[in-house]
């Protein structure tokens, strides 16, 4: 993947949130890859979050402690990464939380789980932004990409409040583009179902179908989802506040 993007982003500075393992850890081997020294965002995932630092292209990597619901503890983390890199030029906001309910039961979607979901996808994306913001305006070309999802746009997915609160990041991060920029753009990348362990009780089976009941008949992987992020800030360069389907057509 390397040769597809070279070493564009030499010298830029990655923050991903949720980079211990799936599309976070895939997105910070590209961004690797491409030249940037990347901070691996972590919340319980430290020994994994370490492991895939180490294995990064390149050097000068980094994991840190950066759970969503802690907002002091992402500010610390923007002060830390002021100090010990002097900039942040790429913001992913890949962590996120959800649990299999089924749509029709809604008294299994009980209070607390829709806190954690709401905390989780769309405060604690906020938070992270409202952190960094003041870096990645400094950098004059700065990006965000958050990971949403194709059931903010069709309501499915493995909870009510889960589509709910992606689509809640979408309507979001068109706010934030037209706040932020001209120095940031901010981008959503949204996966339909792809081929990773996030979603708790979710089997190999019902991927599988998942992905024959799209027009291309294709499993999405990781590094699938990870190829547009950084295709985000690499190629993308006049567009922000949209959303870029990485689906194999799903929403059709």
């Amino acid at each position: 993947m390397a040769t597809q993007i070279g070493k564009a982003l030499d010298g830029k500075v990655t923050v991903i949130t949720g980079a211990s393992s799936g599309i976070g850890a895939a997105s910070a081997r590209l961004f690797a890859e491409a030249g940037a020294r990347v901070v691996v965002g972590y919340n319980k995932g430290v020994e994994r979050a370490n492991a895939v630092a180490a294995a990064l292209a390149g050097s000068g990597h980094q994991a840190m402690y950066l759970p969503l619901e802690d907002t002091a503890q992402i500010r610390k983390v923007a002060a830390a990464v002021r100090e010990e890199f002097g900039r942040a030029d790429i913001l992913v906001n890949s962590a996120g939380f959800t649990r299999m309910v089924p749509h029709h039961d809604l008294d299994a979607l009980d209070d607390d789980l829709i806190d954690q979901v709401l905390t989780a996808n769309v405060r604690g994306p906020f938070a992270t932004i409202r952190a960094f913001a003041p870096l990645l305006k400094e950098s004059g070309d700065g990006v965000i990409v958050n990971i949403s999802s194709g059931a903010a746009q069709s309501g499915t997915g493995s909870s009510i409040i889960y589509g709910a609160s992606k689509a809640a990041l979408n309507t979001m991060s068109m706010a934030l583009a037209r706040v932020l920029g001209p120095e940031i753009r901010v981008i959503v990348v949204a996966p339909g179902l792809v081929h990773t362990d996030f979603v708790p009780g979710r089997t190999e089976e019902m991927m599988a179908k998942a992905a024959m009941s799209t027009p291309l008949k294709r499993a999405i992987e990781a590094q699938d989802v990870a190829l547009a992020v950084v295709s985000c800030v690499t190629h993308l360069t006049h567009t922000t506040g949209s959303v870029i389907s990485v689906d194999a057509g799903r929403h059709l």
